[in-house]
């Protein structure tokens, strides 16, 4: 008896959060099954038409040649970065740097201006405002990443998220608080399994539970992941005493360190340099050299890591020198670099192929489900009269 006031305490606690968060967790929750699949659902627009069977790979040759035609071309200029493709049959991404498209607004979002090549004609494909919200074929994908990433609210709505993370992990643990058994073998079978020969109600209350419990490690991971990728220096001092984090040291810059693009090393270069350092890894995109910042950064992907796509090793390189100035590998870093390499392949389900990504697209729906049943529940012991 002397645990009942704390139970209805917890169980307050979870009906109260509930309340409040719990369309933003349906609406993450739906979006995030549509995103899991962005790099198929985002538009033909910008590919190049060519079999990807037969396609070769995309060569720095390429890179420089599509940076020469961008600055070039009075319309765009120097692009601030460029993601590479795995082969020619895809474009090349050049994207600008941001900006505020509404001064001033109470939930301003940033857009950046993202403009295609074919890396073979090089040919401009296509461009897009990434942060213009819009449901044409262009932007829809970008706008329900937005509506996933933010709520729509610019910045504000980062804030918004990482609570939201923190929040569903609350609510998991008080869910567990509730759904903890006695301890008996029946207790434990009942809170286990679902008796479907029972009443809708009794379904639904069994439903809620068990899958709550079976469910509970993903949405601790991807509460703890939304809320890491949004406000990481939040949680860095959280996880850096337990699991050490190897600390991104500044690169120093000289006065005259200044730009000279007739002395500096080209994007070509910069990219075969990197290689040189993971002569097995793959280029995936290319942080360019600037005035203010005469440094590239090359990502690449290495065969063994888990984070697939664009891979999460990082070559920085003076632009003067041609010289490496700082590695980012995550296949050797400490305790704490290797867990939060793991968070986005995890997060997306991409850490396990196309298998992870079906699972996570599926579980998307979860909270949905919940917050229905729960609301089922709540309005079964509080009837309107």
């Amino acid at each position: 008896m002397r645990l009942l006031p704390w139970l209805n305490m917890v169980k307050h606690l979870h009906l109260f959060l509930a309340l409040i968060f719990g369309s933003v967790f349906v609406l993450l929750g739906l979006s995030g099954s549509v995103l899991v699949w962005f790099d198929e659902l985002d538009p033909g627009l910008f590919l190049t038409g060519r079999d990807i069977a037969s396609a070769s790979p995309t060569t720095p040759s390429a890179v420089q040649s599509a940076f020469a035609v961008l600055s070039r071309d009075s319309r765009y200029g120097s692009p601030q970065r460029m993601m590479i493709p795995a082969t020619n049959a895809e474009v090349i991404s050049a994207w600008y740097p941001p900006y505020a498209s509404h001064p001033g607004a109470l939930f301003q979002q940033t857009w950046s201006r993202q403009v295609f090549l074919d890396p073979v004609t090089l040919q401009i494909k296509g461009e897009r405002n990434w942060g213009e919200y819009g449901t044409s074929s262009a932007l829809l994908m970008p706008t329900l990443f937005h509506l996933h990433r933010y709520v729509l609210l610019g910045e504000i709505g980062r804030s918004v998220i990482s609570i939201s993370g923190m929040v569903l992990i609350v609510m998991v643990v008080s869910g567990l608080f509730l759904w903890f058994p006695k301890a008996n073998r029946k207790a434990w079978r009942q809170a286990l399994t679902v008796n479907f020969r029972a009443s809708v109600a009794a379904i639904l209350f069994r439903l809620h539970r068990s899958l709550g419990f079976f469910a509970l490690p993903v949405f601790i991971v991807l509460g703890f992941s939304g809320a890491y990728f949004n406000r990481t220096q939040w949680l860095t001092p959280v996880i850096a005493p337990i699991f050490p984090i190897t600390p991104t040291k500044k690169i120093e810059l000289q006065p005259q360190d200044k730009l000279d693009t007739t002395s500096s090393i080209t994007p070509a270069q910069a990219i075969y340099i990197a290689q040189g350092r993971f002569p097995e890894a793959r280029v995936s995109r290319i942080g360019l050299a600037s005035p203010q910042e005469p440094i590239y950064e090359i990502r690449l992907r290495q065969a063994n890591e888990v984070h697939r796509g664009d891979g999460a090793t990082k070559v920085s390189i003076d632009a003067h020198r041609g010289q490496i100035v700082r590695i980012s590998d995550p296949l050797q870093g400490q305790s704490g670099d290797r867990l939060l390499s793991w968070l986005f392949p995890l997060h997306t389900g991409m850490a396990f192929g196309v298998a992870g990504r079906i699972f996570i697209c599926c579980f998307g729906l979860l909270p949905l489900f919940m917050m229905w049943s729960g609301w089922r529940m709540w309005r079964k012991r509080h009837p309107v009269h």
